[in-house]
């Protein structure tokens, strides 16, 4: 059975199969009922646009078998003091798990460089079921591996869209949905899609309204 996938705001998408919702960055510019039925969360790395920790902490506690993997510095955030959640797990790249019935492979390491004098943090990229990757903020490439739907950075202070490009052009796709997109106007997404059609002719590009799904893995 194919696996849906939604656009749920900014980075934060959510993959459905047999009844289970697996969740990738519910951060602070993803729609606020993003985890709403969540089996599972994914998350990439600590920035709030990635993680809204406040959120993610309230459906923990209202309920009891969801499920949260990301970075350590996510899992002390989330944990709140409070040791030995079983419920909270830390991956590290080369980390290889199961999340409430999907395959995950746990790549990459760091955050894209902002600027020289910003410190980085953490980042680990998704590569879920070996075929669908969510890369957080970096433009991590699996090796020896094909991709069919890359969600696709296009937008933020640490890139720009000639990096996108390249990066679509590494992976070699069959499907790209563009993510990290919540600081452009309507105009600027439009410019975005515009751009991606015409120097990535030999993809499916995929901006999905909020409403639709769209068949992967």
């Amino acid at each position: 059975m194919a696996s849906e996938l939604t656009a749920w705001g900014h980075s934060c998408i959510r993959l459905e199969r047999d009844g289970m919702r697996l969740v990738i960055d519910p951060g602070r510019l993803s729609a606020p009922d993003a985890l709403t039925g969540a089996a599972g969360v994914l998350v990439t790395h600590e920035h709030s646009d990635h993680v809204d920790m406040s959120m993610l902490r309230q459906s923990l506690d209202v309920d009891p078998d969801l499920q949260v993997w990301g970075p350590p510095s996510v899992i002390i955030a989330l944990s709140d003091g409070t040791a030995g959640d079983e419920r909270l797990h830390g991956v590290t790249a080369g980390a290889r798990i199961e999340a409430v019935g999907f395959d995950v492979e746990v790549l990459g390491e760091w955050h894209a460089v902002v600027y020289p004098t910003i410190p980085r943090v953490v980042n680990v990229a998704y590569l879920i079921d070996g075929a669908l990757l969510h890369p957080g903020d970096s433009f991590t490439v699996p090796a020896d591996r094909v991709v069919g739907t890359l969600l696709a950075p296009v937008a933020g202070p640490w890139m720009k869209i000639v990096e996108a490009v390249d990066f679509i052009h590494e992976i070699a796709p069959r499907t790209v949905v563009p993510i990290h997109d919540a600081t452009l106007s309507p105009a600027g997404k439009a410019l975005v899609d515009r751009l991606v059609h015409q120097l990535c002719p030999d993809v499916e590009y995929h901006r999905l309204p909020a409403a639709d799904a769209l068949p992967v893995l």
